[in-house]
């Protein structure tokens, strides 16, 4: 088809703005869905999605629209919402030419909303403001209109009004496609040598890896050699087609359009998200700014039965070859048994590959609380990568340690802006710059380490503000961290299993409270147990488990009291003899309490 009647685009927004429904809405304007095949959030295909209503999987769609005696082709990517997948929302960005940016009429412009407008801005696409749920009988459109056209510097009156619940509005929106987004450019056109842009990609015990693609150039049709460019790895595509939304196989695909090529790869590793793919003879240079996206929240796995292992070891595996943005490998605990340390990009994302693991693969897993990565400079001048906190070195070994920092935008009603205030400071949080943002509501930009935005941040901030505020964050890098490993020794042993790296300030709290819940539920030994917490190179909190008591003379019918005492000493020997070379047994139950992460 010619260039200019094609539209490439995508849907951006807030969690919760009503992304999915508008899209819902254009499939059935276009006719790309039969009414009766229609149900709701068609492009979210995956069961933890509709239950949620968020997207986390990207779902593109083709349709064919009539506008003013011309066939026009519209293809959508529907981007994920959240911060933790940043990274596919900027490369899918690559893959269109314009975006609608959508926004709440109830809610306003939220955190997120500014944060995914950055990233379109900087990837130069034509911006479309429209308002959703304006048929809501608490939507403000008027207000929300003038917040939206004072961010993008244009007039209130051309901010598009849409609901996704009627399709009001929908035909307006696209025809403003048509109108204002520009047609996909070409420095090669159909003829010339094959380039693609990977947005996403999916698995299929079948066919292997299918990539989700948009052409730059050229044409690609079954059977011709391709190559990943950044994995070096060539293939023969063994099928080419669009979305429709189902996939739909077509004899090739060329410049400007977007679909799927079906690689027939069947390992890890090989298709990652902003690669090019290319023509294996006499290929065009690969496009840049690819980058390979890094976890920084880590967690434990392990099956609770060890059984299961092997399965979980699969499921890993498979889930690897659909998403190449999480990492995992072996590891062993002496309580748990066997695992693997898994990389997330952020704690949505680790919810949401353990909530599959679960779901899809049937299994029960005990998922450790989460920890980031420190960069710790030893006392030789070596940095050395830390994602355990059990390797953690010990106080005094090292010269500094750094950890990941992250940029907050918080967004609240400003009756809320003092107690989220306390909130920060609890959360060592440095506040920068806060300003009175549209409709009576407040802006505040701070900065803070990453592993206090983990330590609860999100439902802290949720309770201060009664569910009000909204949150972004970007990383910003290493800076130099004041924190220590905390240790909690049973009968003077440390368990590895219950180390964590905790701010010096708090390191008294915390190792009190974990002495205490330990104490709370370890049952008694035979012997008196110490549970102590250690750090910064000393026992901070103590508490002391009292053995079971037996009573070694209810035997005896009265008898001489010396009877008895010798009997008593008997038992006080024995117990000091098990003290000093008895070993605590601290049940599996005991452990799942005291290192299960937040149990989502």
């Amino acid at each position: 088809m010619d260039l200019k009647h094609i539209r490439n685009f995508s849907i951006i927004a807030h969690i919760d703005h009503g992304k999915s429904t508008l899209a819902d809405r254009m499939l059935e304007a276009t006719g790309t869905v039969e009414a009766r095949k229609m149900k709701e959030q068609v492009l979210d295909t995956m069961e933890l999605e509709r239950e949620r209503g968020i997207t986390i999987k990207m779902q593109p769609v083709r349709m064919e629209h009539a506008y003013k005696g011309a066939k026009y082709i519209l293809n959508l990517i529907d981007t994920p919402g959240h911060i933790d997948f940043s990274y596919e929302v900027s490369r899918a960005m690559k893959a269109v030419e314009g975006t609608i940016l959508l926004v709440d009429a109830t809610q306003g412009v939220q955190a997120q909303t500014l944060s995914v407008l950055a990233m379109a801005r900087e990837a130069g696409l034509v911006i479309l403001p429209a308002i959703s749920k304006v048929d809501s009988p608490i939507a403000r459109p008027q207000e929300v209109k003038e917040e939206v056209a004072a961010l993008l510097g244009i007039s209130p009156e051309d901010v598009l009004e849409v609901s996704g619940k009627t399709g009001k509005g929908v035909p307006e929106i696209l025809a403003a496609l048509i109108e204002k987004i520009p047609p996909p450019v070409s420095e090669t056109g159909a003829g010339g040598p094959f380039r693609a842009l990977v947005f996403d990609f999916g698995y299929s015990t079948h066919k292997g890896i299918i990539v989700y693609i948009r052409v730059l150039d050229g044409k690609a049709a079954k059977n011709d050699t391709l190559l990943f460019a950044q994995a070096k790895e060539k293939f023969g595509a063994l099928g080419v087609g669009i979305f429709h939304p189902d996939m739909v196989d077509t004899s090739s695909i060329s410049a400007g359009e977007i679909g799927y090529i079906l690689t027939g790869i069947k390992k890890p590793g090989i298709a990652s998200v902003g690669d090019t793919i290319l023509t294996q003879r006499s290929p065009l240079p690969s496009l840049s700014g690819y980058m390979k996206p890094r976890p920084v929240v880590w967690a434990s796995v392990y099956p609770e039965s060890q059984d299961d292992f092997t399965n979980l070891k699969q499921a890993l595996e498979i889930l690897r070859l659909s998403d190449s943005s999480f990492s995992f490998e072996e590891e062993a605990s002496g309580v748990l048994g066997r695992g693997f340390r898994c990389g997330f990009l952020g704690m949505l994302h680790m919810e949401i590959v353990t909530e599959r693991l679960r779901r899809e693969f049937s299994l029960e897993l005990i998922v450790t609380t989460p920890s980031i990565t420190y960069e710790v400079e030893l006392r030789n001048g070596k940095r050395e990568v830390i994602y355990s906190p059990h390797l953690f070195p010990d106080h005094g070994a090292t010269n500094k340690i750094f950890e990941q920092w992250v940029r907050v935008k918080i967004i609240t009603p400003p009756a809320y802006v003092s107690p989220i205030m306390s909130l920060l400071y609890e959360h060592e949080a440095v506040i920068g710059h806060t300003e009175l943002f549209g409709d009576n509501r407040t802006s505040i930009e701070v900065e803070m380490p990453l592993r206090e935005l983990m330590r609860n941040f999100f439902d802290n901030l949720k309770s201060a503000s009664s569910g009000f505020a909204s949150l972004a964050y970007e990383l910003i890098g290493y800076r130099e961290a004041d924190v220590a490993r905390l240790d909690i020794l049973v009968a003077e042993e440390v368990v590895p299993a219950f180390s964590k790296v905790v701010s010096r300030r708090r390191i008294e709290r915390e190792a009190e409270e974990m002495v205490e819940k330990l104490h709370g539920i370890l049952p008694k030994q035979l012997f008196t147990v110490k549970i102590q917490g250690q750090g910064l190179g000393r026992i901070i909190s103590s508490r002391t488990l009292s053995a079971m008591k037996k009573d070694v003379t209810g035997y005896m019918y009265g008898g001489d009291i010396t009877r008895k005492r010798k009997l008593w000493e008997k038992q006080k020997r024995g117990k000091k003899k098990l003290r000093a070379q008895g070993n605590v047994d601290i049940p599996h139950e005991v452990f799942l309490k005291m290192v299960r992460g937040g149990e989502q």
